[in-house]
C-alpha cells in the first residue's frame, strides 16, 4: 500500500507567497530608482556648464538682429539705472555736448510711466530716452537684474552700440568722453568686478542643480560689457530663473515678530545683482574673456544699523569731499586687491596698464556741481 504525501501545510505556502511578494517589492524599488537615477544624471548634463553655453547661444533664442560682421561706427551704450530722474543730468549735458553722436546711444530705466522731456529733465541728451517697457525695481531684489536685462535687450536692437556700460543716478564720469570712448573700445574684453565668494552665506545649496558652487561669484554690479556678453546677459533663460527663485534679500532685522523673525534671519541673505553677470559668465566660461574688475568707484564702509547690526554701505560724496585731491586719489589708483582670492588685478586695458577706474559713485548734487565748477 503507498504511503500518501503529507499535505503541505499552510504556513509554508504562506511563507513562500511572502517572499515572493518581497523580492517583486525590491525589484519594483530597484526599477524606480534606477530610473530616477538616470533622469536625475540627464538633468545634470541638460543644466551642466557644458551644456548650458550651447542652451545660452541658441540661434532660436536671440531676436532677430542682423549684427553680423557690424562695420561701421561703432557706439557705447550708456545704460543708466535709476529710481526716477536723473539728479546729475546738468554734469551728464557737459560730458554729452562735446562728444561725437555717432559715439554713443543713451538708455534710461527708470519707474513705470516716467517720461524724460522739458520738464523732467535738464539735458537734451536724455528727453525721451527711458525704456516704454520698465518695471518696477526694489533693490536687494531680482527685479535689478531684470531691468539691467532690459536695458541691454534695448541697446542690443541697435547693432552699432558694441560696448555696455551701466550707470547709476548717482555715477559722475571721471575723464572726458574721448578718454572713455578710447579707454573702452580699446579693449576687446569686458569689464566685470569677479572673484570667489567663499565667506559669505549668500549661495544657496538648492542651486547646485544647475549653479555649482565652484562657479558662484561675486562683484559690483557695474559692469562694462563687449557686445557677445551682453547678449549672454540679456538673453539668458536659464541662470535668471533660478536667481529669481532662489537668491532673495534676507528681510531686516524685526524684534517684534518674535520666533518667526529668528526663522527668517537663517535665510540665505543672496543680494541677486552683486553675483548674477558675474556668476552667470563664470557659468559659459567666458572668465578669460574679461578683466575681472569694474570701472566704476565706490567707496565702502562699515556701518551699524539701529539693530546692532553692521553692514557695508557706500560713502556719498558731497561738496566738501568732491575736491581735487579726492578725485586725483581716485584716478591714481591702477590696482584692486581680492582678499578670497589672494589676487592683485593691475589694472589694464589692451594689455597695457592704465588707471582703474573711468566713473565714481555715489555722489550729490553738490558734489556733481562742485566737479563741474572746478573742472575736475
Amino acid at each position: 500500500m503507498m504511503k500518501r504525501a503529507p499535505p503541505v501545510s499552510s504556513s509554508l505556502f504562506s511563507k513562500s507567497q511572502n517572499l515572493w511578494l518581497i523580492w517583486k517589492l525590491l525589484i519594483i524599488l530597484s526599477i524606480i530608482f534606477l530610473v530616477m537615477t538616470l533622469a536625475r544624471i540627464q538633468f545634470y548634463y541638460d543644466t551642466s556648464p557644458q551644456s548650458y553655453s550651447g542652451r545660452v547661444h541658441r540661434r532660436s533664442q536671440l531676436p532677430m538682429i542682423d549684427d553680423e560682421g557690424f562695420e561701421g561706427n561703432p557706439r557705447i551704450a550708456y545704460l543708466f539705472l535709476v529710481r526716477r530722474d536723473l539728479p546729475l543730468d546738468f554734469l551728464w549735458q557737459s560730458f554729452f555736448e562735446n562728444a561725437d553722436a555717432a559715439n554713443y546711444s543713451i538708455y534710461v530705466h527708470s519707474e513705470p510711466g516716467f517720461i524724460l522731456d522739458e520738464t523732467t529733465t535738464r539735458s537734451s541728451f536724455f528727453f525721451n530716452r527711458q525704456l516704454s517697457n520698465s518695471i518696477k525695481v526694489d533693490w536687494g531684489e531680482s527685479t535689478m537684474i531684470e531691468a539691467e536685462r532690459l536695458l541691454l535687450q534695448a541697446a542690443l536692437e541697435n547693432p552699432s552700440n558694441q560696448r555696455f556700460i551701466l550707470l547709476s543716478d548717482s555715477c559722475v564720469p571721471l575723464y572726458n568722453f574721448t578718454y572713455i570712448y578710447n579707454y573702452l573700445m580699446g579693449s576687446s574684453k569686458s569689464f566685470v568686478d569677479s572673484f570667489l565668494d567663499m565667506k559669505e552665506g549668500r549661495y544657496n545649496p538648492r542651486m547646485s542643480t544647475v549653479i555649482p558652487m565652484r562657479k558662484w561669484r561675486k562683484g559690483s554690479q557695474w559692469t562694462a560689457l563687449i557686445r557677445s556678453h551682453a547678449k549672454v546677459v540679456a538673453y539668458d533663460d536659464v541662470i535668471f530663473p533660478v536667481f529669481k527663485k532662489l537668491c532673495k534679500r534676507r528681510p531686516p532685522l524685526d524684534s517684534s515678530k518674535g520666533k518667526q523673525n529668528l526663522k527668517l534671519q537663517k535665510q540665505h541673505n543672496c543680494i541677486p545683482d552683486e553675483h548674477y553677470v558675474q556668476t552667470l559668465l563664470a557659468m559659459n566660461d567666458l572668465e578669460g574673456e574679461l578683466e575681472r574688475r569694474t570701472v566704476t568707484y565706490t567707496l565702502w564702509i562699515q556701518s551699524a544699523t539701529n539693530m546692532e547690526t553692521k553692514s557695508w554701505h557706500p560713502v556719498t560724496y558731497n561738496y566738501a569731499t568732491s575736491n581735487p585731491q579726492q578725485i586725483k586719489n581716485i584716478k591714481g589708483i591702477d590696482h584692486v586687491y581680492y582678499e578670497t582670492e589672494h589676487r592683485t588685478e593691475w589694472c589694464h586695458s589692451n594689455a597695457i596698464l592704465v588707471p582703474c577706474f573711468l566713473f565714481a559713485r555715489k555722489f550729490s548734487r553738490d558734489g556733481a556741481m562742485r566737479l563741474l565748477t572746478q573742472g575736475v
